[in-house]
């Protein structure tokens, strides 16, 4: 042991950056010990250690581990080099694992560390303690809930097929009890199966928050937070800043139910990230960007009390609380969900003894071959077109342009619903297998923009 009178120094550089959590300990252990010549400093070359240590020496987890491996693979995967060897505690390391060429160690306690590093030429092989981690993939078909447990609903069915096809959002609107509920939590079984590249970005955002579990690899969050959120909650925030709601549905989906009871703050901040993606958090001594590609599955009654225009009940609300709930709803939002569909209560013998709906199986097989189309001519889903590759890929003939025009000047459209509706239609022609966008196409899209705006 070194002389009791010797002091060492840990440098945490940068040291204007905050550093939080327990996974800087066994790097600080092991630089004092290989300061004092407990452990050959030349073994530590190309590795890397994160950690918290407790008192007695045993390795605890940490959040990250993925998120930590997948940083330092990504520069070295550009350099074509050696990707450098990670040590984490056993409970960390098989999601670190995940990554692919991920070199990853994994270790019980500080002495099973100290172990493999101990100065002079004896190799130590790998125990009980320590050991070169394999991934662990689950297999089988992502336990999503089955679309095949709503009834009826057609035309609501209906959008969620178009909206999982070209990633656009969607805001369904009805009386309680309607449905749209189990809607929008089946509705992340629809989308086409997670790449490798999509499932590491959304389980490293996840492994952040300390959410990520292995029995969710390559399964597409759902995330649902309750209407009194705030603004930080669902964007991000905090010091230092952490992954908000809408960063945890990366790649996968956000569900707001009883969407004007959210604080108007929070609407807002949604608007940024449905366009871009991302999510950047500024603050005055730090600024943080998340990914935040998610598809936004919204729900609402159409009045305070829920009932306006039902067949359930008769509606109990003026006019002015209708137009007053209603407009909780920004314009600038609004314009920003791409299909507004309405969700009509069902009778008592379509739910009786009716027959299960189409499954969800079935249908991921639809909205998995058009997508592929889109994506095989224009190389990405029919959402994400922007400008020019918006007019390239939604080319309308006659008919079908003198319909839109017609309805656009009708409904007071702004051009970015113009450019959405374009959009829509794109993809609902994708799924009818037809090159060209049709005048059919673009009435069917018309009418996704309606619901909202007929209930007034």
């Amino acid at each position: 042991m070194p002389d009791a009178t010797q002091w060492n120094t840990v440098n945490l550089a940068p040291a204007d950056l905050p550093k939080d959590s327990g996974r800087f300990d066994l790097p600080i252990a092991l630089g004092i010990l290989a300061a004092s010549g407990q452990i050959d400093p030349r073994k530590l070359e190309g590795y890397e250690f994160a950690g918290e240590l407790s008192l007695g020496g045993d390795l605890r987890p940490i959040r990250g581990a993925l998120a930590m491996s997948l940083a330092l693979a990504r520069p070295q995967r550009l350099a074509a080099e050696k990707l450098p060897k990670l040590v984490l505690p056993d409970a960390s390391a098989q999601e670190a694992a995940l990554v692919p060429g991920a070199e990853i160690f994994m270790a019980h306690h500080l002495l099973d560390v100290v172990r493999q590093f101990l100065p002079g030429d004896t190799p130590v092989e790998a125990g009980e303690g320590w050991s070169l981690v394999k991934p662990v993939v689950s297999s089988g078909q992502a336990p999503y809930p089955d679309l095949a447990d709503v009834k009826g609903q057609a035309a609501a069915r209906r959008a969620l097929e178009i909206a999982a096809t070209g990633g656009h959002s969607i805001l369904m609107m009805g009386a309680p009890g309607s449905g749209k509920s189990m809607l929008a939590q089946r509705f992340a079984g629809l989308l086409p199966a997670m790449t490798t590249e999509e499932a590491l970005e959304s389980a490293a955002v996840a492994s952040l928050g300390g959410r990520f579990t292995l029995d969710k690899w390559a399964i597409r969050p759902t995330c649902a937070p309750h209407h009194t959120a705030s603004a930080v909650a669902l964007v991000g925030g905090g010091s230092p800043p952490r992954p908000g709601e809408i960063s945890l549905a990366h790649r996968g989906v956000l569900f707001l139910d009883e969407l004007p009871e959210f604080p108007r703050a929070a609407l807002e901040a949604l608007r940024e990230p449905l366009e871009s993606g991302t999510i950047t958090i500024s603050r005055a001594a730090q600024r943080a960007e998340f990914p935040a590609r998610f598809q936004l599955i919204a729900a609402m009654n159409p009045c305070p009390c829920g009932y306006l225009g039902s067949s359930l009940g008769a509606c109990r609300c003026s006019p002015d609380q209708v137009s007053r709930y209603q407009g909780k709803l920004s314009g600038p939002l609004l314009d920003r969900i791409d299909l507004h569909v309405e969700v009509g209560a069902l009778a008592a013998d379509e739910l009786v003894n009716a027959p299960p709906g189409e499954g969800t199986a079935v249908i991921r097989i639809r909205v998995a071959t058009a997508r592929d189309r889109a994506i095989a001519r224009q190389g990405i889903a029919n959402q994400a077109l922007e400008g020019q590759a918006i007019d390239a890929q939604c080319q309308l003939d006659d008919a079908a342009a003198k319909f839109l025009n017609t309805a656009a000047a009708r409904l007071g459209w702004s051009g970015r619903s113009i450019h959405r509706c374009l959009k829509v239609a794109r993809t609902i022609a994708d799924l009818a297998g037809a090159e060209a966008v049709q005048v059919t196409h673009v009435a069917e899209a018309v009418q996704y923009r309606r619901a909202l705006k007929a209930a007034h």
